[in-house]
């Protein structure tokens, strides 16, 4: 038996004693509900996705639920959950499977990974574990298993490591039970194999994997290369009448938290007065709150929030749709990047 067919028998035998198999998305497993978890557990553990997942399911039960609704009701449910381009691409997904598939989602790999925000291990992942079709899968708990087993050096982003690592994901996915074999070697790379302090000792596959053999768990995978982060910052003018109604702006749909509402943001005090005369409002007290900083993968975003209280609605009235007064004691559905939802709690608690 090749190493390939000793894995995939050995994991399935793991799996069906010590695997998950009661996962929400594990009943009922169609595609689109398969569909919606995978693009959830993207950078995100099983455990915060849980109860996101359930609300959206029983918001937008199918595709055509989904592609019905409005941006801002897809993007509240969301809200916290971050990587805020996965559900406009869900979104827009949606709606493509309405207009040009009948509102199935297609049961060709092709097909779909031409729709926005699924690619190739997502792709194979919908199949496989909604059909049972065989296609591999190359998600980060897969990439971590088959580079320590196999002992690929180098980091999986790099096109050759990833270009290996599939080779092997082909090789080691069986022709019957895929579907099963995929939860499992998703299951092991997020238990037993983790990133750090992997449990080796419980490992199944721990007798053939040549990074555990030659001691070289810890190098195995190898590190995306370091860069120093960048940092950003600005002013969020955090404009309100009465502590209930709060000025939001809608970011552009592209971008940093595209299509979410913030604070409007400026350069520094001088640019935040300059627009206060523009929309004709005088400012009865400013107060500036601490910094709040946020990661993003290639920056760090240092905000600066200014609680600016006025007595009444601006003489210019804001009648544009990217406008919003926010009331924090009766919120509206739309959504909220994770900093901003926390700053408006804190309106609160003063």
């Amino acid at each position: 038996m090749s190493r390939p067919e000793q894995l995939s028998k050995d994991l399935l035998k793991w799996w069906d004693k010590h695997g998950r198999h009661d996962l929400p998305w594990q009943h009922n497993p169609t595609a689109y509900r398969v569909w919606v978890s995978e693009i959830m557990l993207q950078q995100t553990q099983v455990a915060t996705v849980i109860n996101y997942y359930q609300r959206f399911m029983e918001t937008f039960p199918d595709v055509g639920s989904l592609a019905a609704a409005h941006a801002d009701d897809v993007l509240h449910l969301w809200t916290g959950l971050g990587y805020y381009s996965r559900a406009r691409n869900l979104h827009k997904a949606a709606q493509l499977t309405v207009a040009e598939h009948d509102g199935e989602l297609p049961g060709e790999f092709d097909a779909l990974v031409a729709l926005p925000g699924i690619g190739r291990s997502t792709a194979g992942a919908i199949l496989s574990l909604s059909a049972d079709k065989r296609f591999p899968i190359l998600d980060g708990n897969a990439k971590r298993v088959l580079a320590r087993v196999f002992a690929v050096d180098g980091w999986p982003g790099k096109t050759s490591v990833a270009n290996e690592l599939w080779q092997i994901a082909d090789d080691c996915t069986p022709a019957k039970r895929v579907g099963n074999y995929t939860q499992a070697i998703m299951d092991l790379g997020a238990s037993l194999c983790s990133r750090t302090k992997p449990k080796c000792e419980r490992c199944p596959l721990s007798v053939m994997c040549e990074a555990f053999i030659a001691g070289r768990i810890a190098e195995i995978p190898g590190k995306k290369p370091k860069k120093d982060k960048p940092q950003k910052s600005a002013i969020l003018a955090m404009l309100t009448i009465d502590n209930n109604s709060v000025l939001l702006e809608r970011r552009p749909p592209t971008g940093i938290w595209g299509g979410l509402y913030s604070f409007p943001e400026f350069a520094d005090e001088t640019a935040l007065d300059q627009w206060l005369t523009t929309i004709n409002s005088a400012a009865s007290q400013r107060t500036a709150w601490g910094a709040v900083k946020h990661s993003f993968s290639h920056y760090d975003f240092i905000m600066h929030p200014v609680k600016v209280e006025i007595g009444e609605l601006p003489g210019k009235v804001m009648d544009d749709d990217r406008w919003l007064w926010y009331n924090t004691a009766s919120p509206a559905q739309v959504g909220l990047a994770a900093p901003v939802k926390k700053l408006l709690e804190s309106f609160g608690e003063e």
